[in-house]
């Protein structure tokens, strides 16, 4: 189903942080997409404009500016264009933003779902992809399965989360839909998303500002970098029935260690503030990546040290305007999936 060329895929969140790598890749495969977005204000939208910007230098790539929430407005859409396969990146994002604001949440990442479920079926679009979370996953067991229970979610983010991922079943077993659920771990690159520990963390050594660390600096992560998530989601377009896999670097790294390997690349020292832990926080996260490997001959391909000097080096040649992308909301320090 992936060869090179063969497709029409619509990418909603086309603009955001893992969607426009995703694009990017199918790009790279002859692919023609077409990605929608809704340019939310949610962070700064120079990197979602930046995110465009470069996309657009491709002729195979469509933008349209849309809502997953809109219904109507993807009906059109959908009655346009014929699309082989969806693949659902857009959503709120972010474990403890989504405390404050829990029904924008929902709103988006189950209702958003839902519409493109109803018009995957009615237009029979062959494969459905959802981007899901391992902030899904909680209590002391570590390497995480895709078979673990999930019925205790800690957040608004995640049980929203959890409900796409039902939703999605359900489809699956009443109307045939062919779809793909993963749960990212941890996803982190150049013009990522500033309400994440990676891009934070440049910033504040970058530039001299107080690195706030919740909890005593101890808690893991299995940070994975962006394209390896890419490559694995666009593998996930082939035929599965219906799946739910792990993308993780299957590698958890304090974030101590993390601190330090950015200290020696930026040549700065971290001005260190710490703060309580959240408790919507897991302490650790770590992909068992078994079944991705076995699915779809995916593992991950690119080391810490690796993937944190490209977004370094990233924020380094766009600094004059990177540095001045807000880090300051409620999510601060978040180390969520």
């Amino acid at each position: 189903m992936t060869r090179t060329g063969d497709m029409a895929v619509l990418v909603t969140g086309c603009a955001g942080f893992i969607g426009a790598r995703v694009c990017t890749a199918l790009l790279a495969e002859g692919h023609r997409v077409i990605g929608i977005d809704n340019l939310a204000d949610a962070y700064d939208v120079r990197l979602k404009e930046w995110r465009l910007f470069e996309l657009r230098r491709t002729s195979q790539f469509v933008f349209a500016h849309q809502d997953i929430r809109d219904e109507e407005d993807l009906e059109k859409l959908f009655g346009t264009h014929r699309f082989d396969a969806v693949v659902n990146l857009a959503a709120l994002a972010g474990v403890r933003q989504s405390i404050l604001i829990p029904r924008a949440y929902y709103e988006t990442n189950v209702k958003g779902t839902q519409n493109l479920l109803e018009l995957c079926c009615k237009y029979r679009v062959g494969k459905l992809v959802l981007a899901s979370t391992s902030s899904l996953y909680s209590g002391p067991r570590r390497a995480f399965k895709e078979d673990d229970p999930l019925d205790l979610p800690r957040s608004p983010y995640a049980s929203s989360k959890k409900a796409a991922e039902t939703s999605c079943y359900t489809y699956h077993c009443l109307f045939g839909l062919d779809v793909t659920v993963f749960r990212y771990f941890s996803v982190y690159g150049p013009a990522g998303r500033p309400d994440m520990s990676i891009f934070r963390l440049i910033r504040w050594i970058a530039e001299g500002d107080e690195v706030v660390i919740y909890g005593e600096g101890t808690q893991e992560r299995d940070f994975t970098f962006v394209d390896d998530v890419a490559r694995g989601t666009v593998l996930g377009l082939k035929p599965l029935g219906y799946e739910v896999i792990n993308l993780g670097n299957d590698r958890p790294v304090p974030l101590r260690r993390v601190v330090a390997l950015l200290e020696s690349m930026l040549g700065r020292k971290a001005k260190l503030r710490y703060e309580p832990a959240h408790p919507a926080d897991a302490h650790a996260t770590w992909a068992n990546v078994s079944k991705a490997q076995a699915l779809l001959g995916w593992s991950p391909r690119t080391s810490l040290e690796q993937g944190l000097q490209v977004a370094v080096d990233w924020y380094v040649r766009n600094r004059s305007w990177a540095s001045k992308i807000s880090t300051s909301d409620a999510a601060a320090a978040s180390l969520h999936g």
